[in-house]
């Protein structure tokens, strides 16, 4: 979760071949946040019918907006950038389909879309989702049994497991993967989410749903933007001066990279919670109206949370409770969703990737080896791949529509990308330590 700057002024977006304005009343209303501003002034024919798969609330909405579309084609201005060769372009992949094989492209993928949505692949199954969520409520209960037996560490370490499969849970609510009507999967993910997680819904949806509409895009993709920690990509050292702390760290990021994973789960948590504190005053409608919920579910968290340490015998034991279980579920949760992508290529706004959603999803995204252990502990994410392409599917179907995906990369000359843990890990590395090797180069200049 990465809370970045909210982009307000009036754009358009163009879906099934008609630009439609997207002025200051369309933008505060859209439920989705500002997911929709990653398409500015781009055409987002494929990845709104994607995310809105069996949405008639977001069919409605997309009716009475091409109402209102100019009958003129607007100026849209080009997207110019000037990368430095040997600097800028380090870690960026290029784009390089033409036009007519793009389009054939999008039209293979609707016909895809059309074929796994015909198949089922898109329905969720409430026994699935209903014994996840007693797995995971079932491992917090026996944590607290194994607390109350003075088993402290084993319990802690319980904690950790729960909070890293809660996570796979309110990432799947979120998504609205089970159920038909958004109102039901919103109230589910309050409940694994805001309530047992501490992760607030809402900013998990406004940070998630941006990566998914410009995955790896710099830019647009928040989840790029790790400063002044580290940097992806070379624009990001542009922002501090050479002789500075922070370029000390980028030189060795590709160290203590692993060192900080760990850590995210704290960080997820702290941004919740100014996320949530925020919402009486959002400026999209809609987490306005849902600040209630998530003010409860997070205040009614945290009580609990406390409790448990509280009826712990000491203080050196809270301490170590609190953190090896909050560190447990870091790592659990990072080892995962930092393979996917981190060990990929980036692409430039100005490289025209997003003009093909297939594309810019199977090029950005590499898959982890499935298995039955793999699957469980990784939340269905190994299949990342599949995930990127139908983010409203299931869990459950991911390795059901697995062939299909293959069979389609193979037929249009797409890669796809599937590696063991290590070599993924190494190959994240890799990209971490290109961008330190530049770091190092600018401040050896001044040196």
């Amino acid at each position: 979760m990465v809370l970045r700057e909210q982009e307000h002024e009036p754009f358009y977006i163009k879906i099934d071949g008609k630009w439609c304005q997207i002025d200051d009343a369309v933008l505060r209303a859209h439920p989705g946040g500002s997911a929709i501003t990653t398409y500015k002034n781009m055409d987002a024919t494929t990845v709104f019918h994607t995310f809105h798969t069996g949405s008639k609330e977001a069919y409605r909405w997309l009716t009475e907006l091409k109402k209102d579309c100019p009958t003129q084609e607007p100026n849209i201005p080009d997207i110019k950038e000037d990368p430095i060769k040997g600097i800028d372009d380090v870690n960026m992949g290029t784009f390089n389909i033409s036009d007519e094989r793009s389009a054939q492209i999008n039209k293979n993928f609707d016909s895809l879309r059309m074929k796994v949505r015909a198949e089922g692949l898109m329905n969720g199954s409430p026994l699935f989702y209903a014994r996840k969520i007693l797995e995971t409520i079932f491992t917090i209960l026996l944590a607290f049994y194994l607390q109350y037996q003075t088993y402290y560490l084993p319990s802690a370490i319980l904690m950790g497991v729960a909070w890293q499969q809660l996570g796979w849970l309110i990432h799947e609510f979120a998504h609205h993967q089970l159920f038909k009507n958004r109102y039901y999967n919103d109230l589910a993910s309050y409940f694994v989410g805001n309530f047992l997680q501490g992760f607030s819904s809402g900013g998990w949806k406004e940070q998630h749903n941006v990566h998914h509409a410009a995955t790896n895009v710099v830019g647009r993709d928040g989840d790029l933007d790790l400063v002044p920690f580290y940097a992806t990509v070379a624009e990001h050292l542009n922002n501090y001066s050479q002789d500075s702390w922070i370029m000390i760290l980028f030189r060795w990021q590709h160290v203590h990279w692993a060192f900080m994973l760990p850590f995210l789960r704290l960080s997820w948590l702290l941004q919740s919670i100014i996320f949530v504190s925020q919402m009486p005053t959002h400026y999209y409608d809609y987490y306005r109206k849902t600040a209630i919920y998530e003010q409860v579910g997070l205040t009614l968290h945290w009580t609990w949370s406390l409790a448990q340490l509280y009826f712990l015998p000491d203080w050196s034991t809270r301490i170590m409770f609190f953190f090896v279980s909050h560190l447990v579920g870091g790592f659990l949760l990072a080892h995962v969703v930092t393979f996917n992508h981190y060990s990929v290529e980036k692409f430039a706004l100005s490289s025209n990737i997003m003009s093909n959603y297939a594309c810019l999803q199977i090029m950005t995204t590499r898959n982890m080896r499935p298995g039955r252990l793999i699957d469980w502990l990784w939340g269905g994410l190994n299949y990342q791949i599949e995930h990127h392409l139908f983010p409203t599917m299931p869990r459950h179907n991911l390795n059901t529509v697995m062939p299909l995906v293959k069979q389609f990369a193979a037929e249009n000359g797409l890669p796809y990308m599937v590696d063991d843990y290590f070599t993924g890990f190494w190959l994240e590395i890799q990209q971490f330590r290109n961008i330190a090797d530049v770091a190092a180069k600018l401040t050896k200049k001044i040196a």
